[in-house]
């Protein structure tokens, strides 16, 4: 018979132990305050040890209590993945998956008949998410992040480069001001996305323009707002080939300029680390990938850039 101490004063030592307060852990773990203090006495009673030295303010581990917590953690963790994969494993046609919305709303949503079409048992259910995940805590199986590819502890498999050019509605061409080369868009109002406002500068100098004063300027959130925005007429934006190639191939948005800017930034898609994928995960990643470059190879030819 194994001899260990009462398990939900287990939890209630990790939790108190993390957040370095007994009412964060009691608000965490919807009990009261006096109720994870009751339980981390029981606890230390049984080991003979204080876990905790107690101020007013806070609490704060012992040497003893920083020790212990190492191994109850990992063994938390482990209980907490090993029901992930088991409750996994009985749904193994549903797949939960967090994308980021730009990605979701231009390129995936408009080729989700597509994948229902090969694999109509298997149930995607989406949520649009620009945060980054932990998986370990999270009932997500797989997302789509937009970044640099350096995170921890997961699986990161490529998707396509993010490389931006300008945009901008085909009435803004038919004005009295046209975009016949860059610097003509000093005449224009530049739609920037407010945390990348470097973007529009790096363009502009690999295109050959040195300083200009631009008409205008508007900022908003998010690229895909900007697109939009682009897309009535407000301005001119940059965005991703790939994301606006239905716009583009519908002539709702035009290309004038065939200047690429590479952001060193990419889509990838990811899932917890060492994780056995379950059908329906293994359908999703092999159709997106097999998906993603089909589209980029399609984007390639069907590309033609405005007319001088």
């Amino acid at each position: 018979m194994r001899r260990l101490p009462p398990l939900n004063a287990l939890r209630v030592f990790e939790s108190s132990a993390r957040n370095s307060s007994f009412a964060a852990a009691a608000e965490e773990l919807f009990v009261t305050a006096s109720a994870v203090s009751h339980q981390v006495k029981t606890l230390e009673e049984y080991l003979g040890v204080s876990l905790f030295s107690r101020t007013k303010r806070k609490v704060e581990l012992t040497p003893a209590g920083e020790q212990y917590l190492s191994s109850v953690k990992h063994a938390l963790d482990e209980i907490e993945m090993a029901t992930q994969r088991l409750t996994a494993s009985h749904e193994p046609n549903v797949v939960k998956i967090s994308v980021a919305p730009n990605f979701l709303t231009r390129w995936l949503m408009p080729r989700m008949s597509r994948f229902r079409e090969l694999y109509p048992d298997i149930e995607l259910q989406i949520n649009a998410s620009m945060g980054l995940l932990d998986f370990n805590r999270s009932s997500t199986d797989m997302a789509v992040y937009y970044g640099n590819g350096e995170w921890d502890d997961i699986e990161v498999h490529f998707l396509r480069k993010v490389l931006l050019m300008p945009v901008c509605s085909p009435d803004l061409l038919k004005g009295r001001l046209p975009l016949e080369k860059p610097e003509d868009l000093k005449h224009h109002t530049l739609i920037y996305v407010s945390k990348r406002k470097w973007e529009w500068e790096n363009w502009l100098q690999q295109a050959g323009v040195e300083f200009i004063v631009p008409k205008g300027s508007l900022q908003l959130s998010s690229g895909q707002l900007a697109t939009a925005a682009a897309q009535e007429s407000l301005g001119v934006a940059l965005a991703d080939r790939t994301l606006t190639s239905r716009e583009i191939n519908a002539g709702h948005l035009v290309v004038p300029f065939d200047i690429r800017l590479d952001t060193h930034k990419a889509f990838y898609l990811v899932y917890q680390k060492h994780r056995p994928l379950t059908a329906g995960m293994k359908a999703f990643k092999e159709w997106l990938m097999s998906e993603m470059q089909t589209a980029g190879a399609s984007d390639e030819e069907d590309y033609e850039p405005v007319p001088d």
